[in-house]
């Protein structure tokens, strides 16, 4: 367990429970955009609160995982999907409640907990550009599926390499809703190519990541999921349980961060930094200060 360091004198935030004391706080994050900004906001956030804070951002999913699990990361913020597919090899479609539910249940046994999800959906999905879409009357999977279907256009695709060969991608996209698209009609890119891709009119659908800051920059139209192909990707905060078990204020304290975020402004913060070029510290500073976090 963790030495304790230092006593604080009085730190309350809204009626969470109060620090009684400094700690080592290890917090990891991914290395994407929406992972380093939520990274260091958690480590401004707990530093406020009086802890002693040492920041791991940029690392691998799978690498960043198993940190946590060997006790090298106490707390990262972790996509219920990727929890579910990748970590504990779970097919079947569940609703968002569901997923974490059964997320909770299968990590508890690994000794991570899953604190409060926020409200911030970080899924894959087909986008196209607004005026498009709304020119062809495209506006659901279904719809792009009917408009392939019936053949009346061409439609140029813009994937990943990843989602093009992952067993909940592309493929099984197609037969849940019922339609193909040839190989020639597909253009396999670098995540961050296909935004641009798309902008340009170079390909007519692409794929995005629902609280991509580029969605809303580039005025795209985000289709609708209406078959509830994709698995819920909730952004939450996961905590080692012996970390939890030594500060249990530590669960009140981040579910009120985490009841601040959603879709909408997480994909501001992601436009702050990768749009507009703002530094990631400074967009996660001016939030929380917004918040009233600081």
């Amino acid at each position: 367990m963790k030495q304790l360091t230092t006593l604080l004198t009085g730190l309350t935030l809204a009626g969470a429970m109060t620090t009684a004391q400094a700690a080592d706080i290890t917090v990891g994050g991914k290395n994407f955009t929406e992972q380093q900004i939520i990274a260091s906001m958690t480590g401004q956030y707990l530093e406020h609160l009086g802890y002693d804070v040492n920041t791991r951002a940029g690392m691998g999913s799978a690498v960043l995982r198993q940190a946590q699990e060997n006790g090298q990361i106490d707390l990262y913020w972790e996509y219920t999907g990727t929890s579910l597919i990748t970590y504990n090899n779970i097919a079947e479609r569940l609703s968002p409640e569901e997923t974490h539910a059964r997320v909770k249940e299968l990590d508890a046994e690994k000794g991570l907990a899953w604190l409060a999800p926020s409200g911030a959906n970080n899924t894959y999905a087909l986008a196209m550009r607004a005026a498009d879409a709304e020119e062809r009357g495209i506006f659901t999977l279904s719809d792009l599926a009917d408009a392939i279907n019936a053949g009346e256009e061409e439609l140029e695709i813009g994937l990943n390499a990843e989602f093009y060969a992952r067993d909940d991608g592309w493929r099984p996209m197609m037969e849940a809703y019922d339609f193909q698209v040839g190989r020639r009609d597909i253009s396999r890119m670098d995540t961050g190519l296909v935004y641009q891709a798309l902008r340009d009119g170079d390909v007519d659908v692409g794929l995005v990541f629902a609280t991509d800051g580029r969605i809303p920059a580039f005025d795209f139209h985000v289709l609708e999921d209406d078959r509830g192909f994709f698995p819920a990707y909730a952004l939450t905060p996961v905590v080692r349980q012996e970390t939890l078990d030594e500060f249990p204020e530590l669960e009140a304290q981040m579910n009120t961060l985490s009841a601040m975020l959603d879709d909408e402004s997480m994909a501001a913060l992601n436009a702050k930094v990768d749009v507009d070029r703002e530094t990631i510290e400074t967009v996660a500073h001016q939030f929380l200060s917004e918040q009233g976090l600081l």
